[in-house]
């Protein structure tokens, strides 16, 4: 999985032919948080990663991530911020329902060689 959507060839890909927006955020000088979206329909965007360092998380860093992309997509006239995250991904599930996503069904995934992401589908409506 790490190949398939975080190489450095693939986040190149993301950025260049699928116009995929990435933010990094910075505590004294070091990344410690990244995000990507891109819209995927008309007024439809999507959060496809947002990733906190595990010492940073719970310091208002995804919450002013997300209020970013939330401001960004506005921007381009987007109703619509939806992200996929792991059935079993709990403390990420009590964040986004936090910051306001709901639940919009469950998605199974094949990634290849017998991997499945588990996952349910969130929204937030903007």
């Amino acid at each position: 999985m790490l190949d398939k959507f975080y190489s450095p060839g693939e986040l190149k890909k993301q950025m260049e032919e699928l116009t995929h927006r990435f933010i990094i955020c910075y505590s004294d000088g070091q990344p410690v948080a990244f995000a990507s979206w891109s819209e995927v329909a008309p007024h439809i965007f999507k959060l496809h990663k947002i990733y906190i360092l595990p010492g940073c998380q719970g310091n208002g860093i995804g919450k002013c991530m997300i209020k970013h992309i939330v401001e960004d997509t506005r921007t381009m006239n987007a109703k619509e911020l939806r992200l996929n995250v792991n059935r079993y991904n709990y403390s990420a599930m009590t964040f986004y329902e936090k910051t306001g996503f709901k639940l919009l069904f469950e998605e199974d995934i094949d990634i290849g060689n017998g991997y499945f992401m588990n996952d349910y589908v969130l929204s937030l409506i903007i």
